[in-house]
């Protein structure tokens, strides 16, 4: 087992409870960066600079040593559409109103790096999610309660946004904001081992 510390390049509670949950010992810190993303790279492409860029602010504005750091970032696909987290209600309306009745994809980029030799690895995650089909008052009862508004694709599975998810393909955790069998796979090159 690797005796480096591990540390969260997210602010994320889901993330924060998925690493709980795995009992990874571990410190949470907050990237602050630019997450938006640029038509003119691929869905791939943008993930990879996000994560990295956390994982880098983290380690250059904590005098980070003898960690290994790990970020990750989330965003829905609907019809090679990218709804990202929503800007207000508004925009949670038009999101949530346009996955109702429909099949989209919940894409995960999972960046690992070592502080101290700059060994990095960057994977994805695609899981295919369909809702059921939703009226109006239903979507403005759930922006009401708060838990569509710093998430990709305006909603949860993990909370209330559950009782729309008719349907999963894929991955569960990949759909929270951490793949954790991929993640699992990863940490094995930095020989950290979950069992």
């Amino acid at each position: 087992m690797n005796n480096k510390k591990i540390i969260l390049a997210s602010a994320s509670p889901r993330r924060n409870q998925l690493l709980q949950m795995l009992g990874l010992d571990f410190k949470a810190v907050k990237p602050q960066i630019d997450e938006e993303f640029h038509t003119c790279l691929s869905v791939d492409e943008n993930l990879y600079n996000i994560t990295k860029s956390k994982a880098l602010y983290v380690k250059e504005n904590n005098n980070l040593a003898n960690c290994i750091i790990i970020s990750a970032d989330t965003i829905v696909l609907l019809e090679h559409k990218i709804l990202t987290k929503p800007a207000d209600t508004s925009d949670a309306f038009n999101m949530l109103k346009s996955l109702s009745g429909n099949w989209h994809e919940v894409v995960t980029g999972v960046y690992v790096t070592d502080a101290d030799t700059c060994k990095q690895i960057y994977k994805s995650k695609t899981t295919k999610v369909k809702f059921r089909n939703l009226t109006d008052d239903e979507i403005k009862s759930y922006i009401s309660t708060g838990e569509a508004d710093d998430k990709a694709g305006s909603y949860g599975i993990q909370g209330l946004g559950s009782i729309f998810v008719e349907s999963i393909e894929g991955c569960y955790y990949n759909v929270v904001g951490l793949p954790l069998v991929l993640l699992e796979t990863m940490l094995k090159h930095f020989n950290i081992s979950i069992l």
